[in-house]
């Protein structure tokens, strides 16, 4: 059954297919739409009890309903300059260094930084033997993703590609997945080095949305884009650990890439442990040998 649900996703038409529920979700079908929204927090175990609106109906999209807002306090933010904190509610999928350019997507599956950032060699230069960790933001979770630290904007990069599935089987079966799929790169500058925060699509992720920018993808197109920021001046995006920096409307993955010798993991992280935005996440290291 498992190489069957994955060898479908190689032939399904899974732009259309993510478009179109994409339209879905953003109509407002009144009743229909209600339903939808009790049925998928029944099939989900979705915690409303932390939304701030926490009665479906409030929702007049599906959309509404799966960004939707957490009351305040919810997700405090652990203090401390040399503290990272978790971007998003999510589950550890890989971490770890960063070796020969490569990072681990799963059990005998690697791809490398430089493909994941959309072929530039140069940056990938940046986090060479740097660290990285890998988070899945399953259908239930909390899905707007937050600063880990203070950052400037340096950069992003939309890279097209294709929509597979993120979830965990296809990551141990297809090749290359994060570095295939659509995706959205966005580099900032902090106090300890630059950092990489990777938005990744997947099938029926009908967008994904930065705060800047507004809506990345779609549209979609077929090449790679990438737009400059300056580090000062009314263009420039400067953004405080555990702001809102972006959303998925319906889940995928987040990708942190950090310098080498720049960050040392907390000690709970370990693979497959669910993530609280917020939490801590990463220190920074005391020495930044070069």
């Amino acid at each position: 059954m498992d190489k069957i649900k994955v060898g479908l996703q190689y032939w399904l038409p899974k732009h259309g297919l993510t478009r179109l529920v994409g339209k879905l979700a953003s109509a407002k079908a009144g009743g229909l739409t209600t339903a939808i929204i009790r049925w998928f927090v029944k099939q989900y175990n979705v915690n409303l009890d932390e939304a701030l609106y926490s009665d479906p109906a409030h929702f007049e999209t599906f959309n509404e309903f799966f960004v939707r807002e957490l009351k305040p306090g919810t997700r405090p933010i652990a203090e401390g300059e040399s503290v990272i904190t978790h971007p998003a509610d999510a589950c550890v999928s890989q971490f770890g260094p960063i070796e020969d350019g490569k990072l681990i997507q799963a059990k005998n599956h690697h791809y490398t930084a430089q493909e994941l950032l959309g072929g530039s060699e140069d940056l990938a230069k940046e986090f060479a033997d740097g660290e990285f960790a890998t988070l899945y933001l399953s259908p239930r979770d909390y899905h707007r993703v937050h600063m880990p630290c203070d950052g400037t904007l340096r950069q992003m990069i939309y890279v097209p590609g294709d929509l597979f599935s993120v979830n965990p089987l296809t990551a141990e079966n297809v090749p290359n997945l994060f570095a295939r799929n659509e995706r959205v790169v966005c580099i900032f500058d902090t106090e300890f080095g630059p950092m990489a925060q990777v938005l990744v699509g997947a099938t029926i992720v009908g967008s994904i949305e930065l705060i800047w920018a507004g809506t990345v993808t779609p549209p979609t197109g077929s090449s790679v884009h990438t737009w400059d920021y300056p580090a000062e001046g009314n263009k420039s995006v400067v953004l405080k650990k555990g702001e809102e920096m972006g959303r998925f409307k319906l889940g995928s993955t987040v990708i942190n890439l950090f310098a080498r010798n720049r960050i040392r993991f907390d000690e709970t992280m370990a693979n497959t442990t669910p993530t609280v935005m917020g939490t801590p996440y990463a220190h920074v290291a005391e020495r930044h040998d070069s």
